[in-house]
């Protein structure tokens, strides 16, 4: 017989939602009246709420709300996994084809530098630092390393796409370039993440290395015939169903690409995200059902996810200054590293450059998935855990601020530079 919530849980459930969104929405806001993107004050307020803060001020009121009913807080990081699923849905139907069409070459080299330069420093650095931040002995020091290269090199793909919504430069030649090199390293970091769970010693099935050839061939087909196909049913759609509908068919259709990907081992968020650029795509999806799905995703959905992060461990009792900022030290100068060198060798200029490697230098969950599944295979412990998790959110607070300093100093050299041919001659 299926069991369904009781009266207490779902109680438990509205008070969970009621307090995250509120909090979030509130810090969310004031972050945006300090120039500062909105995902920022929205993870702190699950820091505050989490058991950093709440839990350790007031340990029975944190246990009453988030502990007491199991199913009542499962119920909620269900809903906030749709949520995050919906933003990089959302994200996809914004982006221009024919701009990634020309920025193809330019964002592959940014997100392969973004990549393997990473990748390869926190493998080095792995073995230099082993005795200072992996305080639990490995059996196998590769995949200690391998995992540290991992954790360094991945972007977050959702993360990037919230700040560049925030700054309301999604649309733009940076921020477009951003989040398609964004896409292609959060693909590939997809693929060395099932190679980590397989050297871990999981035993879980998606992370079979012939999943990778069926998401491939996926891509290929949800960008080719899949588009055509979804072109036409919206062309259908739009004959015989009125807005709201439409706007339906276009959410199961999300949800479908993220149970395909989530099916084959790679995240949904990339299935959706995929399903998002098929259908802004196509001439039958509207700025209106646009406007319609990006008012409650953005504001309602997506704080939801971003809040359960401080949710998921104490920051203050395991935090270690040391393990921190060697993490956090090694982290940026790798991403930024790498990212700042592919996007020269790609013919940008030096701050459009900085800008795009400090866009791509923003982590996000999946460091925190990553890290989960290493502290519980006894590879980490819970100071190197926790120095991802402050790596993650101080990286995201620097992305913004730091992007749009590098694209006004961009602006204004261009307009110096268009300054002595608009002068008059005397």
């Amino acid at each position: 017989m299926i069991s369904k919530l009781s009266s207490s849980e779902v109680l438990h459930f509205l008070i969970i939602v009621s307090v995250m969104l509120l909090l979030a929405r509130l810090l969310g806001e004031l972050c945006r009246q300090l120039k500062q993107p909105a995902i920022i004050g929205e993870v702190m307020a699950g820091i505050i709420l989490g058991p950093s803060l709440l839990g350790g001020i007031f340990p029975n009121l944190f246990n009453e709300i988030f502990v007491s009913e199991p199913k009542a807080y499962g119920a909620y990081d269900g809903l906030a996994n749709i949520g995050i699923m919906l933003l990089m849905f959302i994200a996809g139907f914004e982006i221009d084809l024919k701009q990634i069409r020309a920025q193809g070459k330019q964002a592959f080299s940014i997100s392969m530098m973004g990549l393997l330069f990473p990748f390869a420093v926190g493998f080095a650095a792995a073995y230099f630092f082993y005795d200072h931040i992996f305080a639990q002995p490995s059996t196998n020091l590769v995949i200690s390393a391998m995992f540290f290269g991992t954790a360094l090199s991945i972007t977050a793909l959702s993360v990037i796409t919230k700040i560049l919504i925030d700054m309301n430069i999604l649309q733009s030649k940076i921020g477009g370039l951003v989040l398609t090199a964004a896409m292609v390293d959060d693909f590939f970091g997809w693929i060395l993440f099932s190679i980590i769970l397989k050297l871990m010693g999981s035993g879980k099935e998606d992370a079979s290395f012939l999943s990778i050839i069926f998401v491939l061939v996926f891509v290929v087909f949800m960008l080719t015939i899949g588009r055509w196909g979804i072109n036409k049913l919206l062309s259908l759609a739009q004959q015989h169903l009125k807005t709201g509908r439409i706007v339906t068919l276009c959410v199961i259709l999300c949800l479908v690409g993220a149970i395909v990907t989530e099916y084959l081992g790679v995240r949904g968020v990339f299935g959706a995200f995929l399903v998002g650029i098929a259908i802004g795509d196509s001439e039958y999806f509207s700025a209106r059902h646009r406007l319609a799905l990006h008012q409650f995703v953005v504001n309602v959905l997506a704080p939801l996810f971003f809040a359960s992060i401080g949710l998921r461990l104490n920051f203050i009792e395991h935090f270690d200054l040391k393990v921190v900022l060697i993490i956090l030290g090694i982290a940026c100068f790798a991403k930024l590293g790498g990212a700042w060198l592919g996007s020269r060798m790609s013919g940008m200029t030096n701050n459009e450059s900085w800008a795009v490697a400090f866009g791509m230098n923003a982590r996000g969950s999946q460091e925190v998935v990553l890290g989960l599944i290493a502290l519980q295979a006894g590879i980490i412990d819970e100071p190197l855990f926790v120095g991802l998790v402050v790596m993650t959110i101080v990286t995201i607070g620097a992305s913004g601020p730091l992007m749009r300093f590098f694209i006004l100093k961009q602006e204004v050299a261009v307009a110096k530079a268009k300054l002595p041919a608009e002068l008059p001659l005397t």
